[in-house]
């Protein structure tokens, strides 16, 4: 399509570090059953219309990913997220009409779940005299709310959920992703707000077995991860709308570092975050400018007016991909 004809080719330092990683990594487990159901959503969903012409298919990344420290893992760094703005941003994508493959990290929050306690199970349930189980009712409107809502989309076919942890598994299911997703063209949108590893340990030169304290102080070589974001840009997923995150504790640089993420991986979004106030406000950049975005108060989300603008802007890049 047209659209490729902007983007450079991914240089040749790049290619072969990525093609290093990923010759390197483990096996991914359950590739195969992986693809399948992602072929079936995508072409499923490809062939819907609505008022709106074909649906359109977002890819959400959610929570951060572990670096492992041995190959039969007891270590591990990790990357700080919650899920939070992954998992309420999803609600607001299938509010508005899209269908959602949501990639996310093992153990963190999910759609559909934000207004129950940190253990749904053990707080929400009770047991009755004759051993059944019982919805408390403080909790039961909430707890009635978050299976409808979740079986609605999964039955209908509109939510797709992978599961991740390591670095490893999360850049497979993000490549195994863009493959089938290619044919939506410009309907397709990635919006990458998990917490991805900037630096790892490679496969190869990794400790078999649990690293012992005994052998005094770690001294370890982490190598750095490679830019992804210019290969899905570029090679992956050339016709996707991209959207890309960026999240500092220092005010002062958090736009420069957003201005050259969308100038350098060719996204077509960052969303800055400022670790202190991000559920209360982001900032969108695009190549037309910057756009604070605050919450409408304190009981709602920042997410609600944010997906509502992404939309916008997806909808205009449909129009004219080439703009």
């Amino acid at each position: 399509m047209d659209a490729v004809k902007n983007l450079d080719a991914v240089d040749a330092t790049t290619s072969f570090q990525v093609k290093s990683f990923f010759d390197s990594a483990p096996l991914l487990k359950d590739a195969e059953s992986i693809s399948r159901k992602l072929t079936q959503f995508i072409h499923q969903n490809a062939s819907l219309t609505g008022s709106k012409g074909p649906r359109r298919v977002v890819c959400v990344t959610s929570g951060g990913t572990t670096v492992p420290l041995e190959q039969r893992c007891v270590r591990y760094i990790d990357n700080f997220s919650s899920g939070h703005r992954g998992a309420t941003s999803t609600e607001y994508f299938l509010k508005s009409g899209y269908s959602v493959i949501f990639l996310y990290r093992r153990g963190t929050c999910q759609p559909y779940c934000r207004s129950l306690p940190d253990d749904p199970l053990l707080e929400c349930f009770n047991l009755t005299s004759d051993s059944s189980i019982q919805v408390l009712e403080s909790h039961a409107e909430a707890v009635k709310s978050a299976i409808s809502g979740h079986h609605d989309v999964v039955s209908g076919g509109y939510l797709l959920k992978l599961p991740f942890t390591t670095i490893f598994e999360y850049l497979q299911i993000l490549r195994l992703i863009a493959t089938p997703m290619k044919i939506l063209g410009p309907n397709a949108m990635f919006y990458l707000a998990a917490a991805v590893s900037d630096f790892y340990v490679p496969w190869e030169s990794m400790a078999v077995h649990k690293i012992q304290s005994a052998s005094g102080p770690l001294d370890m070589r982490l190598a750095q991860v490679p830019k992804m974001l210019l290969v899905l840009r570029k090679e992956w997923a050339p016709t996707a709308f991209c959207v890309s995150f960026k999240l500092e504790t220092d005010k002062e640089i958090l736009l420069e570092k957003a201005d050259t993420a969308l100038k350098k991986y060719k996204m077509h979004a960052v969303v800055a975050n400022e670790l202190s106030t991000r559920k209360e406000v982001v900032i969108l950049v695009t190549e037309s400018g910057k756009v604070s975005v605050y919450r409408e108060n304190d009981l709602s989300v920042v997410e609600s007016p944010l997906i509502k603008l992404l939309v916008e802007k997806h909808s205009t890049y449909i129009m004219d991909p080439n703009a």
